[in-house]
């Protein structure tokens, strides 16, 4: 009997860790019956939950030792707060200080809470700093994003200091969300209704055909899985540590992207611009077969 593959879209935070490290079980850290909750949203009125919106611990990976966090989407949207910041904190300090052979982060938030605005604000400044401190210790961060929020506001900033990134094609990643910049510059800027024009300007392949991500993987835990377990096995420890180098050469590459593909005004002239031959066939092909074609464009 073949196993179940298990949707990492349609799941919890708490059931795609499980599932991710169903061998060897996966340890929780300040869980809901700790009731560490934020101290803002009852003041408001607004629900509460008792891990905050945010599951930390430890768990093991092939025989790897893996610090992991997961952001709970249906707990307004995964944003971020004084609390849930404070848990990722602590998990990357920890990381620090125990020294596990990796850290990965399954991102789904829609930012930062416009209920306590300001904590969550600092509390992700924080985390991004305390990820850099991870790295800086020689720890590799990988993350992981496919759930229905997407990845977006200051998360979307922290997502991308990290190693690498793998994403499914539902996934979603940026730094403003499709209605924000609606509300901000008009429909006639960003229609957030168009659904497909938000998929092909913030989804996964999208992402990865500019080189945001590292890999696409289809909508399965077992996918991102076996994806992290392959970058951790690639990642060369001189290549943690994000270094000044590494900074210019990413600005060089941002700065070769606006130069090439400024003028576009759709995702599908910038897909056309890298050397894809039929664009409109992308959103039909599986990650393996996009990834075959998508490798040379990305490349360019």
């Amino acid at each position: 009997m073949m196993a179940q593959a298990h949707s990492y879209l349609e799941a919890s935070a708490r059931e795609r860790l499980g599932w991710l490290f169903e061998d060897a079980g996966f340890e929780e850290w300040l869980p809901p019956a700790a009731r560490i909750v934020s101290p803002h949203l009852a003041q408001l009125d607004a629900p509460i939950s008792f891990d905050d919106g945010v599951v930390i611990g430890r768990g093991t990976l092939a025989c790897k030792v893996i610090f992991a966090a997961a952001q709970e989407g249906g707990f307004m949207g995964g944003a971020v707060g004084e609390v849930h910041g404070a848990k990722l904190v602590g998990l990357l300090r920890r990381a620090v200080v125990e020294r596990p052979d990796a850290v990965i982060l399954l991102l789904e938030t829609g930012g930062v809470r416009l209920h306590e605005a300001n904590a969550g604000l600092i509390g992700v400044s924080e985390v991004m700093r305390a990820l850099l401190d991870v790295r800086a210790a020689g720890i590799p961060v990988i993350v992981l994003i496919g759930g229905s929020n997407g990845c977006f506001g200051g998360m979307g900033i922290v997502a991308c200091c990290a190693n690498a990134i793998v994403m499914s094609e539902q996934a979603r990643l940026a730094m403003s969300g499709p209605e924000v910049i609606e509300t901000a510059n008009g429909v006639e800027e960003f229609d957030s209704r168009d659904r497909a024009l938000v998929w092909r300007t913030t989804g996964g392949k999208h992402r990865y055909l500019l080189g945001d991500c590292d890999c696409i993987v289809a909508d399965s835990v077992d996918a991102f899985r076996a994806a992290a377990l392959a970058l951790l096995d690639q990642l060369a420890p001189a290549d943690v540590p994000l270094t000044l180098a590494a900074l210019e050469a990413e600005q060089l590459r941002l700065q070769r992207r606006l130069t090439l593909h400024g003028a576009a005004t759709e995702p599908m002239e910038i897909w056309r611009q890298r050397g894809i031959v039929d664009p409109d066939s992308i959103a039909l092909m599986e990650p393996d077969a996009f990834m075959a074609v998508a490798r040379p464009a990305r490349s360019r």
